[in-house]
Formats: C-alpha cells, structure tokens, sequence
C-alpha cells in the first residue's frame, strides 16, 4: 500500500480545499467522503484504495449519466455543474489507459480465459474489470470485448 491511502488522500484535500474556500471541489469532495463513509457504515468494514476506487468510478459513471440527461433537457448549467465534479473525481483516479493499452490487454484477457465467442464475453470482462478500474469507462471495455470477439467468431449471431 502507498504511503497514504486513498481517503487520507481525499481528506487531505478536503482540507486544502477548505483553505483555498473553493466551494466546489470543497462539495465535491465531501459528496465523495460521504458515499465512502455510507458504504462503510452500511458493510461495517474499512475501505481499501480499490474499493475507493469502485466508489470513485460509480460515482464518475453517475455524472456521466447526469450530463447526459441534462444536454437532452437542455439545462447546460447543470452539465456543467456535473462536468466541475468530474473534474475532481477524475484527479484520485489512476492514469487513464491509451486505446493501444486497451487493446492489448483485451487481447491477453481473450487468450488467457480461451474466449472464442460472445458466450464467452463474462469472463473476458471479468478478467479485465480489476485492471482497468477507473482507467476507462467500462461500458468502452463493453463495446471493445464484443466487437473482438465478434471479430473471433465468424459466424454471426
């Protein structure tokens, strides 16, 4: 484990924030302190960097979904809102994985569980989740698993 934690890191900059009297990372940061505190207090357990990290991703995967919906209702004021928090989610979550990155570990996880079909894309996806986790967007890793497994399988589906 690094020197600090995860969430000393995310207090640590709780704290910063305050300092600075920069409201929206100073919320954005205590929304995320509160949704690690509330999984802890629900599984009564501590949580290690990877779960924080799981936590980290829902949530990025949350704003995502906001924005979304907020550019179809035309309220980009508050896409924008959701965009700034992003932002500083993003910053506690590991360097993102470039497409090549991404390919080649698709491809390993391919070979390592023996795919050869879309039957065989849970594994594939299983074997990928703990490496990828808040690298890319997993519904990417999705879409990339079944167009290269389709690619394997020649006959459609």
């Amino acid at each position: 484990m690094a020197d600090t934690s995860l969430k000393e890191h995310i207090s640590d900059s709780v704290k910063d924030a305050m300092r600075s009297k920069d409201k929206i990372r100073l919320g954005t940061l205590r929304m995320v302190q509160s949704a690690i505190k509330q999984i802890e207090i629900d599984e009564r357990r501590e949580l290690d960097d990877n779960d924080v990290l799981k936590v980290l991703d829902k949530m990025l995967k949350q704003r995502r979904d906001s924005i979304s919906q907020y550019e179809d209702a035309c309220r980009e004021e508050l896409a924008d809102k959701e965009r700034a928090e992003m932002v500083v989610i993003q910053e506690f979550m590991p360097a993102a994985l470039t497409e090549d990155e991404l390919d080649g570990m698709i491809r390993q996880a391919i070979e390592t569980t023996g795919a050869e079909d879309m039957k065989d894309m849970g594994s594939v996806i299983g074997k990928l989740r703990p490496q990828v986790l808040g690298r890319v967007d997993m519904s990417h890793v999705s879409d990339k698993v079944r167009a290269a497994l389709a690619t394997e399988d020649e006959e459609p589906e």
